[in-house]
């Protein structure tokens, strides 16, 4: 069940998850945004014990990528769909396949040392190591969201800031939701670092008219603000230098008693 690809795409890791499903309609919008085909990718184990195992494994890996296109045409997204099986560790193929792509993304119920498959360790492999932007989805909850959602960008002086920045602001455009922008205040006051944030925005206010910016003066990184208001943000927006914040923004799989982040986030490269 394999289709030719040719030129770039969007592409999204299948394993038969509700989060890989997810995380294939939210790539979807994005291949649609970047005007090129969306490729679902299956992978299969590197080795099998038998011809049983392997017959299994790829009735599987056919199955998920029915139920993934299956979930995206429902949605009517109109997007071009390809896609195809391969085999090995998923991290490597996943970063291996990023060279050329648009984005990769992969469907996360948490990362932390237990995690397994597309779902933890391989999420922060492809989020350090891919050679273009790259989403990690966090899967939705089952009860209602909140009433507003937010895109979360820090306003800093990082050197790919402005890549970042415009990222999160495309990101807005894309998918309709307004941005918290975010900003460490200076020691001489809240009052004076508003007003420098506020004249930071106004080149992206004028470039996105349509996006709703809402700046915050805040003591917090991204990872910290996420973690206190994750109700909130279901995207993260920061830059590769920022990658070892995932699992702070992403964070472990639901606990009964304590809270925990649930954002997605997105990992931009220069």
């Amino acid at each position: 069940m394999t289709n030719r690809r040719i030129g770039p795409t969007v592409i999204v890791g299948i394993d038969g998850s509700h989060a890989a499903i997810h995380a294939a309609q939210w790539a979807a919008d994005e291949a649609v945004g970047h005007e090129v085909p969306l490729l679902m990718l299956a992978i299969l184990k590197s080795t099998h014990t038998s011809a049983e195992d392997y017959d299994r494994d790829v009735a599987h890996a056919e199955t998920s990528l029915l139920a993934a296109r299956a979930a995206v045409e429902a949605k009517g997204i109109p997007v071009k769909i390809e896609t195809d099986i391969l085999r090995g560790q998923p991290g490597a193929i996943l970063v291996s396949e990023s060279d050329g792509a648009e984005m990769v993304c992969v469907g996360s119920t948490g990362i932390d040392r237990y995690s397994r498959a597309l779902l933890g360790s391989t999420a922060t492999e492809v989020a350090e190591k891919a050679l273009c932007p790259v989403a990690v989805i966090r899967s939705q909850p089952d009860g209602p969201g909140p009433a507003i959602n937010w895109i979360v960008v820090a306003i800093d002086d990082s050197p790919d800031r402005d890549i970042v920045i415009d990222e999160a602001m495309r990101e807005a455009e894309l998918h309709k939701l307004p941005v918290l922008a975010i900003g460490t205040d200076r020691a001489d006051g809240r009052a004076a670092a508003a007003h420098d944030l506020e004249n930071r925005l106004k080149p992206w206010r004028r470039w996105y008219p349509n996006v709703h910016i809402y700046p915050v003066t805040t003591h917090d990184g991204v990872a910290r603000f996420v973690k206190h208001h994750d109700d909130l943000v279901p995207m993260a927006v920061i830059g590769s230098a920022d990658a070892g914040q995932l699992a702070q923004i992403v964070g472990p799989y639901d606990h009964p008693i304590f809270r925990h982040p649930q954002s997605s986030a997105l990992i931009i490269r220069e």
